[in-house]
């Protein structure tokens, strides 16, 4: 007997969401989201699978998974995604944090060690990086620059609702940037304006992915820009795509940093690259 065109309970409605070409992990998400549960407690679906699915939930799940269908990201449709353990809320104007940034928040905090330090992150987006660097080590000094006013809103909301004290401004990457910084971090858009991946990443907000014919505008800016905002022997940071990292470290050796070196993803990927500043 095939699954029921109106599921009455949960399992039916993880059933009827999975032929409608979503994966289990998808179903599942979108149920909790429906009737009201949090994405971690994907053990109470199997604890409740006979109970009745509520008429709002059922409603609810026939828009999000239609949502899905199109290829929308699920954390704009739940409008949560997790990131370096913060629970942050995203929408349709900023990029969905990536787990493969962690890797930058990671090389960050490890370069940062404990000592006190002023940390820019640029484009920053839904906060992410910037909120990371601020949860794990608190006593930074961060400020976070976008050029994005609606993305600078979500940003703001979320440091509000972590109660994270990182500090905000409206901005094109260094332009007019005062002071210096221990460490600059970035994940600027890096897709080549004509790459064919940007077809699957229609829902996201261009500006915030594609950069030139070979995706290396922006990047090259903020390596231009970041020697005259770094403190001697700062370092600056940068995400880049998945074959940009020998370009990147090229960059960076002839804008005159030291040591340009590049970091792994959790599939091996050379992630990130950066740089110090000399002393």
């Amino acid at each position: 007997m095939g699954t029921p065109q109106t599921p009455s309970t949960i399992a039916q409605a993880l059933g009827w969401a999975q032929t409608q070409g979503l994966d289990r992990l998808d179903a599942q998400l979108l149920v909790l989201h429906a009737v009201g549960r949090a994405d971690v407690e994907r053990a109470w679906l199997l604890a409740h699978d006979t109970d009745p699915l509520p008429d709002a939930a059922h409603t609810t799940l026939q828009a999000t998974v239609r949502r899905r269908a199109t290829g929308e990201p699920l954390a704009y449709i739940t409008g949560h995604k997790a990131f370096y353990g913060l629970d942050l809320c995203v929408d349709a104007r900023v990029l969905v944090p990536r787990p493969d940034t962690e890797t930058l928040v990671d090389w960050a905090l490890h370069l940062l060690g404990t000592a006190p330090a002023r940390v820019l992150d640029l484009g920053t987006g839904s906060g992410a990086i910037a909120l990371a660097l601020q949860h794990g080590r608190p006593d930074l000094d961060v400020l976070a620059i976008d050029s994005s006013a609606d993305a600078l809103a979500v940003a703001k909301a979320n440091a509000r609702r972590l109660h994270l004290k990182v500090k905000f401004a409206h901005g094109n990457w260094m332009d007019g940037m005062q002071g210096l910084f221990d460490l600059i971090v970035s994940n600027p858009p890096y897709i080549a304006a004509q790459d064919p991946h940007l077809a699957a990443l229609t829902h996201e907000p261009l500006q915030a992915l594609a950069s030139g014919d070979h995706g290396l505008d922006d990047l090259h800016t903020i390596i231009a820009q970041a020697g005259s905002r770094l403190q001697p022997g700062g370092w600056l940071l940068l995400e880049h795509g998945y074959d940009q990292a020998a370009a990147v470290r090229a960059l960076l050796a002839d804008a005159g940093f030291s040591d340009p070196q590049s970091r792994r993803d959790l599939a091996g990927i050379e992630r990130c690259s950066g740089g110090r500043w000399p002393s």
